[in-house]
This record gives C-alpha cells, sequence and structure tokens, in this order.
C-alpha cells in the first residue's frame, strides 16, 4: 500500500502530519464526510502525485476553532499536481499531466456550471451548494495538504499546463492558480476595477495581496492597502501599493491624504468574518467592521467585492448573532449610496485559465508579490503557527520534493 501523509486539523491552534488513506475511486467515510455522500462512485475522477498545496488564511479559521470542523479532517483545498492515476470515464486528461485543481468542486454538468457559476454547483454537496476540498460543510471531500489527493470529474475541473517544463520552473507561480490569484481576482472584477479606478483592499494577507495585484492588472490608478500588520503592509508596498495603517484610525482620513479626497472607486473585503475593530478599538474583534468602513469609504455608485470570508456557523464570535453569521451591517448607508455587493466562493474557473496565460507569458509576478515561501509537508505546523502569528508569507507546502534549492 503507498504511503500517504497528510495535514490533519487535532483541535483548536493545533495541526498535526499523520498518515492516512491512500485515495480511491470512492468516497469513504471519515471525518467531515457527509453520510450521503460515502460510497459515491468517482469514474471521472483522478489521482494526483501533489506538487504543491498552499496554507490559506480559510484553514486558519478552521485551525483556530472558528468552525465546526471535525477532528482529524485532512485539510488543504489550494492544489497542483501530476496525475498518477486516471478513472475509466476520464478522456482528455492523461497520466503525466500536470495540472491546477480549482478549490471549488464543481460537476459540469448542472444548471450552475453550466452558467459558470462554479462555486455554487448544485451536485457535490448534498448539503448546499457549493464545495470544496479539506473544508467544514463542504461535502466531505478529503483535502489535498497530502501526498495524493483524488479529484473529481477531472475532465472537467483540472487546468492542465501547457509544458511540463515550464509549468515546473513557474510552480510558485502557478500553485496560486488553485485559489488566491482567481480569488483576488474577483474580488478586483465584482467591485469593479478598471482602467484608472481607485481602489482600498481591506486586508494585506495573501487574499489581499492578491487582489492588490490583480486590480494593478486591470488598470487601476492607485491602490491602497489597509492592514494592522506592519510587516504586510511593507509586502503591499513592495509592489507599488499605498497603504494605511488601522491601528492609526479608520480608513476615511488617511485615504484622503493619499486621494485628495476620502473615498475611492472600489472597496474589496480579503479579511471576512474575523475583522477586528480600528483606531481606539484595534485589537477587539468587531467582524461588520471592515463591510460597513468599505461603505463609508466607497464613492456613491461603486462597488463591493468581498472575497473574504463570511461563515453561517462560528462558535468562537462573541455574541448569539455573531456565531450564526448575522451581523450589524450599515446596510441603508449601502442602499443610500447605490452601492453593489458581490459576496460567496470565487468560481475559479472563470479566471483561472486566462491567469495562468499571464503568469506564462510574464504579465504578472504573484509568487513575489505574497511572499511565496515552500516548506516541507512535514513542516506543515511551524507554518501555520507563524502564518496564524501574521508573517507576511505565503507558505507552500512540497509534500513530494517536486520544488528543489
Amino acid at each position: 500500500m503507498t504511503v500517504n501523509r497528510a495535514v490533519a486539523y487535532k483541535s483548536p491552534g493545533e495541526v498535526q502530519v499523520i498518515d492516512t488513506d491512500y485515495p480511491t475511486f470512492e468516497l469513504k467515510d471519515g471525518p467531515g464526510v457527509n453520510p450521503a455522500n460515502v460510497g459515491r462512485k468517482v469514474p471521472h475522477g483522478v489521482i494526483l502525485r501533489t506538487i504543491t498545496t498552499n496554507i490559506c488564511g480559510s484553514d486558519q479559521h478552521m485551525v483556530r476553532g472558528r468552525t465546526t470542523a471535525p477532528k482529524d479532517l485532512v485539510l488543504g483545498h489550494e492544489i497542483t499536481g501530476e496525475v498518477v492515476e486516471v478513472g475509466p470515464d476520464v478522456e482528455f486528461i492523461a497520466v503525466g499531466d500536470i495540472v491546477s485543481v480549482p478549490f471549488n468542486i464543481s460537476c459540469g454538468r448542472c444548471r450552475n456550471c453550466k452558467e459558470r457559476k462554479t462555486g455554487i454547483c448544485l451536485n457535490v454537496n448534498p448539503d448546499r451548494p457549493g464545495s470544496a476540498y479539506g473544508y467544514v460543510d463542504m461535502g466531505g471531500w478529503v483535502g489535498g495538504q497530502s501526498q495524493f489527493v483524488l479529484v473529481p470529474y477531472a475532465d472537467w475541473n483540472l487546468l492542465k499546463f501547457p509544458d511540463r517544463d515550464q509549468a515546473l520552473e513557474k510552480i510558485m507561480d502557478l500553485t496560486m492558480l488553485s485559489d488566491i490569484f482567481p480569488t483576488g481576482f474577483h474580488g478586483a472584477v465584482t467591485s469593479g476595477v478598471g482602467v484608472g479606478s481607485t481602489v482600498y483592499v481591506a486586508g494585506a494577507g495573501p487574499v489581499g495581496l492578491a487582489a492588490a495585484v490583480s486590480a494593478q492588472l486591470l488598470g487601476a490608478a492607485v491602490v491602497i492597502v489597509g492592514d494592522m500588520n506592519p510587516q504586510r503592509l511593507a509586502q503591499a508596498r513592495s509592489f507599488g501599493c499605498e497603504t494605511i495603517d488601522l491601528t492609526q484610525g479608520d480608513p476615511q482620513d488617511q485615504i484622503e491624504q493619499i486621494l485628495g479626497v476620502p473615498e475611492v472607486d472600489c472597496g474589496i473585503d480579503a479579511v471576512g468574518f474575523e475583522a477586528r475593530g480600528h483606531g481606539k478599538d484595534v485589537g477587539t474583534e468587531a467582524p461588520a467592521t471592515v463591510l460597513n468602513s468599505l461603505m463609508t469609504v466607497t464613492a456613491a455608485g461603486g462597488g463591493l467585492g468581498i472575497p473574504g470570508l463570511y461563515v453561517t456557523g462560528d462558535p468562537g464570535a462573541k455574541d448569539a448573532a455573531s456565531q450564526e453569521g448575522s451581523l450589524s451591517l450599515r446596510l441603508g448607508l449601502g442602499w443610500a449610496k447605490s452601492l453593489s455587493f458581490a459576496t460567496g466562493q470565487c468560481p475559479v474557473m472563470k479566471y483561472n485559465r486566462q491567469l495562468m496565460m499571464a503568469i506564462l507569458h510574464d504579465k504578472v509576478q504573484i509568487a513575489k508579490a505574497v511572499n511565496a515561501q515552500a516548506i516541507t509537508l512535514e513542516d506543515a505546523p511551524r507554518g501555520y503557527a507563524e502564518f496564524d502569528a501574521g508573517a507576511a508569507t505565503k507558505f507552500v507546502l512540497n509534500p513530494n520534493g517536486y520544488i528543489t534549492g
């Protein structure tokens, strides 16, 4: 039996690298697997030997104990790999292909998939639309922070890289195609970023930095990134962003110092439900802070892109309303200003091929922008701990030694 090592959630603040089953073309019972999916056949799937799999801020929400994730859930939804086995129904993907895996699992057959809404596929999660690898309440598809992983509907889901050698040479950039680059790009697109736009990105974590890069790629005139972490703000400045320090107060005054007016055309929430207060309230958890501040600083008629994660169940929230995802929003202000809002999972397949071409043809250096650093699978607990402590780093796990040097 082939060994398969994987990163699993153990308890709040704790992950471990464990031995787990080698994947098969059938979903088995296990931590987080929806009972209705147990025994589901996957002849349309492939098994990948993982090349890279990244630690994501969404994983951190689970690891902090802020979701209902069960013990021993295998983590990881940002996956790039080499095909080592193909199911009998796979036609166009072959053993040896190097591929990117969208974090959304989608069937390609339902109404939503046919409308390119792959983040809310109707057929992969018995509980609700939408699914992902290694994530709580997302159908129970096993995560990819492992040496081997099963990917269903392979002909539909997988983005094949055109040249193996080129892909491995640019793998630290291409690994971002599974989630954070398309997610940041989606935030920029849905907020309305275009040539000459002024943009405020709340949050300088990897998704926020990816959103900032995306805004630049889309032609923004000025991109402003706000955070409380000086190292992350320095990372944003490293590729030409303006920055504001939210420990010094609400963003509006600082935006006015940069632009001459206290508002931007487009706002992007790259923080999500673990948001904290600004200025005198810094450090106090206030989950609606970012959304309300974005409504304040975004000009009338502007747009808000919200790739930051919000959940329906947060056992660690400070009040009963927040525990079920009910937040105190200034919706009246948003209505009065005719702001548009876009929320939910990024439909990765809507963007990943175009962003792949931008990477392959040297139009963007996303790995440099997010300060990507490769570490071994066995070193994942350290990566989680450092990322949780605020490291201005995107940790890329290297489970099978493809990344050398």
